[in-house]
């Protein structure tokens, strides 16, 4: 009741006196926006979260048949609209984005009279505080009007990465390896101050005697004004009564600028452990390199992702009953739709090992339905069958000995 009450005279106090989450917000304060400039974070969060975002997320019923339940207003959540403002594909980029920028992820879940999910809408991380009860834990975030409003927790969709100390929050790459980040912004920063000022170098200006200080701040001002800035790159100093000027500061190349700031981009795919060749990096990359990495990038990198989403929405939209009759699942199948030649060999191996089937392939193509075109494929893989046997047969008995003579010469 106090707590609400400082609350209503503005006294605002989003914390349960744990000093984790002071220590967690003060960590996170401003290095989001600072980190995501930096081209390779912002690479490896559009890369993990646009790809994840269209990705075909269905919801199925359990059983041999594996059906969609259509009929279930989760499976439009989730494969359609989320809400009336975001259609699936950008809220699941918007969560998955904030998973990676923030370490967790928040979304209010309207439910229906049934209690089922009719909507998912996303809260900032930013505005969210996770408090511990006896019996568990709740959730408050302020609204746009300043709000503080709490949520019990089958209200809340929470997704996190990685938890740290408390396993109620998770921690973004980005905190958790910060000094690297920074490293990479200081890099940054240093490029454009010194393409800014012009390429040129700081140093100090020599004089034989001694200057008042109105004189030493009248020649700074003097100096930068004509000699400093983009503007007067290339000009030529000109020195009188015996100033000499001096450098004190490393060229980019003394440096080693450039190398550093290519290495930072290794050292930022490997914190979010995305191939540099997925965010544009090619210089140890070539055809067969970039292909198998592209695999490693789903099976590496998606995959933790994947099964994150996968298993929260099961925990936390679907109730005991529904998870007994339902489970969510992504069709990783859906990163080939750019790649013809790749979909349809795909398609082919598939169809002739006999555990696809050509009406599932044309599904999976948004195709229409043919009639009988499975039996007619079962037909002609039957007969292809029975022709090899046939085949392989007369060869035996037009060459009885050749299975002797291979004995022989093998001994």
């Amino acid at each position: 009741m106090l707590t609400r009450l400082l609350n209503r005279l503005g006294f605002e106090k989003r914390s349960d006196g744990d000093p984790y989450w002071e220590n967690y917000a003060a960590l996170r304060t401003g290095l989001q926006g600072n980190a995501e400039s930096v081209s390779a974070v912002y690479a490896c969060v559009s890369a993990i979260s646009e790809t994840i975002a269209s990705l075909p997320l269905h919801l199925y019923e359990r059983g041999d048949a594996r059906a969609k339940a259509k009929h279930h207003s989760l499976y439009v959540t989730l494969h359609d609209m989320a809400n009336p403002y975001q259609t699936a594909l950008e809220f699941r980029e918007w969560m998955q984005a904030s998973v990676l920028l923030r370490g967790n992820a928040y979304a209010r879940i309207e439910r229906g009279y049934d209690g089922q999910v009719r909507a998912l809408h996303p809260i900032p991380a930013d505005r969210v505080t996770v408090l511990k009860t006896n019996t568990g834990h709740l959730y408050e975030y302020t609204d746009t009007n300043s709000r503080v409003i709490r949520l019990l927790a089958d209200e809340m969709f929470h997704l996190k990465h990685r938890a740290g100390d408390e396993v109620l929050l998770g921690i973004s790459p980005i905190a958790a390896s910060r000094a690297t980040i920074d490293l990479a912004i200081a890099e940054r920063d240093h490029g454009n101050a010194t393409f800014t000022n012009g390429a040129r170098l700081a140093g100090i200006l020599k004089f034989p005697q001694k200057l008042k200080p109105e004189q030493r701040q009248a020649l700074k001002s003097s100096w930068d004004s004509q000699y400093s800035g983009a503007a007067n790159s290339g000009k030529t100093a000109v020195l009188e009564e015996g100033v000499e000027y001096q450098t004190v500061s490393m060229t980019l190349e003394d440096a080693e600028w450039i190398a550093a700031r290519q290495f930072s981009v290794e050292e930022i795919a490997r914190i979010f452990r995305v191939p540099p060749t997925v965010i544009g990096d090619l210089r140890h990359g070539n055809y067969s390199n970039s292909v198998e990495m592209s695999r490693v990038f789903v099976t590496m990198t998606l995959r933790r992702h994947l099964v994150m989403w996968e298993q929260a929405i099961s925990q936390q939209l679907l109730t005991p009953a529904g998870r007994r009759l339902y489970k969510p699942e992504h069709s990783v199948e859906g990163l080939l739709r750019g790649d013809a030649t790749n979909r349809a060999d795909f398609y082919d191996k598939g169809i002739s090992s006999g555990w696809l089937l050509p009406s599932e392939a044309r599904r999976l193509e948004n195709l229409p339905k043919i009639e009988g075109i499975d039996e007619a494929a079962q037909t002609a893989r039957a007969t292809r069958a029975h022709q090899d046997a046939t085949g392989q047969a007369a060869g035996e008995r037009a060459n009885p000995g050749t299975d002797q003579r291979s004995m022989a010469a093998a001994t």
